[in-house]
């Protein structure tokens, strides 16, 4: 994706998420919400350092508005670039969600800590950034977002659901984004799984839902891809009048 964005004319940074990575898993070890309010921030970060870097600064387009600049993101970071545009976590939903929905969203409510404390209504704080102006969301988490913030959200946005997402079924989740963002398109890859955003691994990863590199029967990841190369850059140029400047926020699970 970063290689096809580049060759699109767009300046990629993709980061590795200080405590959301398989080498550190710390930020889940932190208080309640936490986890869902420093991993935008830690985009917004990297803008900043962007913008400042005297070696960057001047290749990043602007316009009237300030720079041009988007996000895209996978799964954790598909939740992280909705954030970004302004979508609000209510930890509450996720304790109802999973109080009802756990036998059809198992991997996703059984690595949520505490349900039982999540009854009331606990908003987070915004960590809405207002220099996104488009954002790529892949299979994002999506049920913990309340729908007025969600409605609240006037930049472009393109949704991707994976058919056969276990990890993330998207009637909960990438649905609920794309079916509350005023004119988001919304687009389910058929036979797809939740990993078939990434790039086919070259040694074995196990998750919770088995291999990283595995694909339901019949799906073809390679050809996928290439497809998801040229739809995501038109989208931006769309998006951002052809502006070369893109934040990725890329994630594992």
């Amino acid at each position: 994706m970063a290689e096809a964005l580049a060759r699109d004319g767009y300046l990629v940074a993709a980061l590795r998420h200080p405590g959301d990575n398989y080498q550190d898993g710390s930020l889940w070890q932190k208080p309640q919400g936490v986890y869902f309010t420093e991993r935008p921030r830690q985009v917004s970060r990297l803008i900043d350092a962007l913008l400042a870097d005297p070696e960057w600064r001047d290749r990043i387009a602007t316009d009237a508005k300030g720079p041009r600049i988007g996000a895209a993101g996978h799964s954790a970071g598909g939740y992280t670039v909705v954030a970004l545009a302004g979508g609000r976590v209510d930890l509450s939903r996720i304790g109802a969600h999973c109080a009802k929905d756990a036998a059809q969203d198992p991997i996703t409510c059984g690595m949520v800590r505490d349900i039982r404390q999540m009854q009331a209504p606990l908003v987070l704080e915004s960590t809405a950034d207002p220099r996104i102006r488009a954002i790529v969301a892949m299979a994002p988490v999506g049920v913990i977002f309340t729908e007025q913030s969600l409605r609240a959200i006037t930049i472009p946005a393109l949704i991707y659901a994976a058919e056969k997402d276990r990890w993330l079924p998207p009637r909960f989740h990438a649905a609920w984004i794309a079916q509350n963002i005023p004119g988001a398109a919304y687009r389910v890859i058929a036979n797809a799984g939740h990993f078939a955003f990434m790039n086919t691994a070259s040694a074995p990863i196990q998750t919770l839902d088995g291999d990283i590199s595995a694909n339901p029967p019949g799906f073809d990841r390679t050809e996928f891809l290439k497809q998801l190369g040229e739809e995501i850059p038109a989208f931006f140029d769309r998006a951002l009048t052809r502006a070369p400047n893109l934040i990725n926020s890329n994630a594992s699970p």
